[in-house]
Formats: structure tokens, C-alpha cells, sequence
């Protein structure tokens, strides 16, 4: 079956200029004290990056830490839970039939977007039912309050510096109040979460009234979620990607990231959900197995690469795709994913990749996330130990590791 979509038939995140951060090599500036003065740090560089002196004094003067905001900095669930659990929560039939109506409701606008930016609705669709379930919910946080604390943080503070700083230069041009500027722990804001970063390059003013307001204009939101994916070269012609059937006894080292012509992965045995070929277009794609061989198998296009340019995360874009083709008429997956695999938290990851390097697979920095260099590492001690190698950090890897969960 062709991959190939009509535009009529149906976000790696910009950034500013590097920006210094405020000291990475200190701890978590916990004591009132050390927020202070970090606040001011950061008041100083945003008034040299070229914000207002008033804006970024009101401003920072009423910021307050937030213990909440680092909590929930070290558990996102696109690292701490299952791909069942994941895609159940954000893909179900409430959201499709939400994602529906919404289309036909907003036809005209997710057609004028589709036109000028290549994005077909579905998709745009999707990016807004799984960023705030279509408008319902923005957060409740103040955006200048999170940035600041995960700027003081020293995880990322330089990546929060910028996002901070960005956040005081959309409250300079008047696009909304700092009162009214709330958004996600991590910052994010509007019907799409944008990150202020990517608000400064990417937001536009499409009902024409003078402000780029991604709270309360809807054309503004989705002209602009049309015009970031856009940025990052979205292919209208082509869908994000599908799922496939693997033959018996597959080498899922195949699973690292490579990119296959089609014509390659059909020779490989690989057949689309249902058993037939697949087709026979001049694209790439990558294979991707999100809960290892016991669950659903991905080819995935071009555009799944774009999506991740939006939220670095496979389940993200593997949600994205399939929330986007279920709104456009799709079923189900055929091959849901295991619904009993392990959940793993951060320390269980650490250990795995601790045990892993002892034994003398290099499974990278241990981090407490699995990324590339675990799960190849995972894939060589799978292949000595006899099991299927398929990267994926499962029970019987656990046990073999005498690892507890």
C-alpha cells in the first residue's frame, strides 16, 4: 500500500544566540539566598541579551521557586513509563472523536494552515490534542516562575537561561501580561506549547490583530504550530510513518536508527500492518520497535524526524502519527503494545546501565534514560546471552541482570 498522501486529502527546537548560564557546576540553589542571587544573575543577562530594564526588573522581582517544577523535571513520563501506558492515555477514542469534530468545526482555518505551511489538518490536529487536549488545558504555572527555577537548576540551566530570557522578551513586545503568562512546568505555553524560544521564531500574528497571542487566538496557535513544523521541512506528500509486520527470526539490530530505502526493508521480508507489500517509493525510513519484538513494529518516514523536532521523544511521535491518522479515518493498531511490560524509574535505568558497563557493555554516561548507547549495549548482551536482541529493557533482561524494579 502506497505512503504516499495528498495534502488536500488530509517540531530540533529553534533557539536564540547561546547565551552564558548561570553557573552549571553549582547544586541546586535551594536556599533562599542562592535563588536571590541567582535571580539577580539572571536579570543582568536578560538586560544584556537586549531586555527592557523595567520588564526584566517587575519581572524577576516577583519570581518565586517552585519545588514542584524540579519533581516533575525528574520523572517526565516519556522516560519513566511504558509505551502501552503512554499511547493508551493519549491516543483513546474520546480524543479521536474530539479530534473529528474539531476538523470539521475549524475547516476553514486547518485549511488556509494546510495551504500556506504544507501541514495537513490531521496532523495539526493531533499536535493540539496531545499538547493540551485541544485548548482545555494550558497549565497553571507561571511561566516566569518555572524558567527561573530550572534556570537555577543545574541540569539544564543553560538551556533554561535562553528559555527564560526569551519568555522576558515576549512580555517586552506586549504579546501577553506576565500575569497572564502561565503555562507548563517546564515552561511551555499556549495551545500548542511553544517554548518561548521557539514562540520568538516561529508564533505569528494570523487573525491580524496586531499581537502573536497563542493563549487566546486559535489562528494564531495553529497558524504558528503549521509554520514551526514548516521550519523543519515538513513533507506534505508523505504521512509520518506506519506500521509493519517483521518476519520470523528478524535481526532487530536493524532497529538502531538506520534509514532503508523501502525497497530495502520490503526485502527484508517487512509487509505492512496487515500483510501486504509495501510500496514502492523513492523514500527512506528507520525501523522503530517502541516496546521491543513483543509489540507494535514502525517504519518510520521523514516527517516522524520533523515530529520529533517538536518533543524529542519516539513515543511522542509514534503517538503523534497515530492520533493523526485515527483522526483522519484510521483504525486501531494491529498489534497493540504488551500491556505487562516493566515500568522503569529512573534508578532502575541507572542500575541497568551501571550493571551493563560492568559486564562490559558500554551503555554510555548513566543518565537514568534509554537512549541510544543502552539500548545498544542491551542489544549485545542480549545477542551473548542467547535472547532475541531487540534492545528493549524488559523482564527477562532485568532478571538476567539481577536487577530489581
Amino acid at each position: 500500500m502506497a505512503c504516499r498522501l495528498s495534502v488536500s486529502a488530509f517540531l530540533a527546537t529553534a533557539s536564540l544566540p547561546a547565551i552564558s548560564a548561570v553557573a552549571d557546576n553549582d547544586a541546586v540553589l535551594a536556599s533562599s539566598d542562592g535563588f536571590e542571587e541567582c535571580k539577580l544573575q539572571l536579570q543582568e543577562k536578560a538586560i544584556a541579551a537586549g531586555v527592557s530594564a523595567k520588564t526584566a526588573q517587575d519581572v524577576m522581582t516577583g519570581v518565586k521557586h517552585i519545588d514542584r517544577v524540579i519533581e516533575l523535571d525528574r520523572r517526565q513520563p516519556e522516560f519513566t513509563t511504558t509505551f502501552a501506558d503512554y499511547l493508551n492515555r493519549r491516543v483513546n477514542d474520546s480524543r479521536v472523536s474530539k479530534g473529528r469534530e474539531l476538523i470539521k468545526e475549524h475547516s476553514e482555518l486547518l485549511a488556509r494552515v494546510t495551504r500556506e505551511t504544507g501541514v495537513p489538518a490531521p496532523y495539526l490536529v493531533a499536535f493540539w490534542g496531545l499538547e493540551t487536549n485541544f485548548g482545555s488545558y494550558f497549565g497553571k504555572m507561571s511561566v516566569p516562575d518555572s524558567l527561573t527555577t530550572l534556570a537555577c537548576d543545574t541540569r539544564r540551566s543553560s538551556f533554561f537561561t535562553e528559555q527564560l530570557i526569551a519568555a522576558l522578551r515576549i512580555i517586552d513586545e506586549g504579546a501577553i501580561p506576565v500575569e497572564q503568562m502561565e503555562g507548563s512546568w517546564a515552561g511551555a505555553m499556549g495551545h500548542v506549547q511553544f517554548m518561548p524560544t521557539v514562540f520568538l521564531k516561529h508564533a505569528v500574528d494570523a487573525d491580524g490583530d496586531g499581537r502573536r497571542d497563542l493563549w487566546n487566538s486559535l489562528p494564531d496557535a495553529m497558524m504558528s504550530a503549521g509554520r514551526f513544523l514548516e521550519s523543519m521541512n515538513w513533507d506534505g506528500e508523505y504521512r509520518w510513518g506506519r506500521e509493519v509486520l517483521l518476519p520470523e527470526n528478524f535481526d532487530y539490530a536493524m532497529a538502531d536508527g538506520r534509514r532503508l530505502e523501502l525497497d530495502k526493508w520490503r526485502k527484508l521480508g517487512i509487509t505492512d500492518a496487515f500483510g501486504k507489500p509495501l510500496g514502492r517509493e523513492n523514500i527512506t525510513a528507520a525501523l522503530v520497535v517502541p516496546a521491543g519484538h513483543e509489540g507494535p513494529a514502525f517504519l518510520a518516514y521523514h516527517n516522524f524526524k520533523v515530529i520529533m523536532g517538536w518533543n524529542r521523544s519516539e513515543f511522542y511521535a509514534i503517538a503523534v502519527g497515530h492520533l493523526a491518522d485515527r483522526i483522519a479515518g484510521a483504525g486501531m493498531l494491529q498489534n497493540p503494545p504488551p500491556e505487562d511490560a516493566p515500568a522503569l524509574s529512573r534508578n532502575t535505568v541507572l542500575e541497568l546501565q551501571s550493571a551493563l558497563s560492568e559486564r562490559g557493555y558500554d551503555a554510555g554516561k548513566p543518565d537514568g534514560i534509554t537512549g541510544p548507547a543502552t539500548r545498544s549495549a542491551i542489544r549485545k548482551f542480549q545477542h551473548d546471552e542467547g535472547m532475541i536482541a531487540d534492545g528493549f529493557p524488559g523482564q527477562e533482561l532485568l532478571d538476567r541482570l539481577e536487577i530489581d524494579n
